[in-house]
């Protein structure tokens, strides 16, 4: 417990054990009332809405979401049964959440130094991914520092790991407070899509292939295949999964329309081919989204690395962008890691730029 007469009682930490899922399903099970910290009483859909409404404060204050998209779809569709959640509560009031997710090898534990992996390796070599958030008439009285040294007392042999979106002085603060590094920095690029601003003419594609839409129900184990290819260094991308992919094909903004592939020009012409594994591959991709009746993205652009070398990145990027600005869109938006200066000098060829106050840090703690 912490006592700060500033928000008008005592501050109190407490970890929210995790509810199963239930069967087939993939939903959390409803039951009345709130487990109490360290019980064995399931999780009701309570914590979640919780976390929800915190991270909904945090960005209208904040101008940015502080959750990923992965997260943000976990929460929806599994609560937190892959994690551990910590809240801050004043008089019963939420005022901040920790939410230490699972790495895909292992299982978070439960004991004071993480537990153990699979296999009898001890907790030091896992990997914990933290999302900390405080409401933003909470912030700079203690409720980050105390939810931060509950996670490093649960998992302080862990390497930690958590993201700064919108590079937030306070994430940057407490890193410093808990001794966790900066190590990666993932940009925000922009580019208007007005008039005034004219997109580069669309140009013959590479010889030997065709641009068309992605078809549902028929192209999804291709376009995980050419994904994994093309982001083999980069699990967060390269890792999809079909569930992950189905995931977001349920999203309300999903749009086959702007979600574009290339492949060769020789491809089968019955569609249902391309449901078979063994049928021909493709050779890139552009996936936009549309966030609102103003803003849409470049969500992911994958080539082949087979394929790599012909012009299809620029080729199917512009196919995108011309389809975003058709739509009336007035803004795009594309994210790239801040090292990647070859993408970075593609990206300002065509019209994109990067502010200081679009970028993502990560902050790492290494296991102590």
């Amino acid at each position: 417990m912490h006592a700060d007469p500033s928000l008008g009682g005592v501050m109190l930490v407490s970890r929210v054990p995790a509810k199963p899922v239930a069967p087939d399903t993939g939903a959390v099970p409803a039951a009345p009332g709130t487990a109490e910290p360290g019980s064995a009483e399931p999780v009701t859909a309570g914590p979640v809405t919780a976390v929800l409404r915190v991270a909904q404060e945090a960005a209208g204050a904040d101008g940015r979401s502080p959750l990923n998209e992965a997260t943000l779809l976990s929460l929806r569709r599994r609560g937190i049964a892959d994690g551990a959640l910590w809240l801050a509560t004043v008089e019963d009031e939420v005022v901040g959440f920790a939410l230490a997710s699972r790495t895909p090898e292992g299982e978070l534990g439960s004991g004071s130094d993480g537990g153990s992996r699979p296999g009898g390796d001890s907790a030091a070599t896992e990997a914990v991914e933290v999302n900390l958030l405080v409401t933003p008439g909470a912030r700079g009285r203690g409720a980050g520092r105390a939810l931060a040294e509950a996670v490093l007392e649960a998992f302080g042999s862990a390497e930690l790991t958590a993201w700064s979106h919108g590079n937030h002085p306070a994430a940057a603060r407490l890193a410093a407070v808990v001794g966790a590094e900066r190590v990666r920095d993932l940009w925000v690029m922009r580019r208007p899509l007005s008039p005034e601003h004219p997109l580069p003419p669309l140009a013959p594609g590479a010889g030997g292939t065709v641009v068309r839409t992605f078809r549902p129900g028929q192209d999804e184990w291709a376009f995980l295949a050419v994904n994994a290819e093309a982001f083999a260094g980069h699990p967060e991308q390269g890792g999809m999964t079909r569930d992950d992919l189905d995931a977001r094909m349920a999203e309300p903004w999903f749009d086959p329309a702007g979600f574009f592939v290339v492949e060769p020009a020789d491809a089968p012409a019955d569609p249902e081919l391309n449901d078979l594994v063994e049928s021909p591959p493709l050779l890139g991709f552009h996936w936009t989204k549309v966030h609102d009746d103003h803003v849409g993205e470049v969500y992911v652009v994958g080539i082949s690395p087979a394929a790599q070398g012909r012009g299809l990145g620029k080729l199917l990027t512009l196919t995108g962008l011309h389809h975003l600005r058709d739509r009336g869109l007035e803004e795009v938006i594309l994210y790239v890691e801040a090292d990647n200066a070859a993408a970075i000098a593609v990206y300002e060829g065509l019209g994109f730029a990067h502010a200081e106050e679009d970028t993502d840090v990560m902050y790492r703690r290494l296991h102590r």
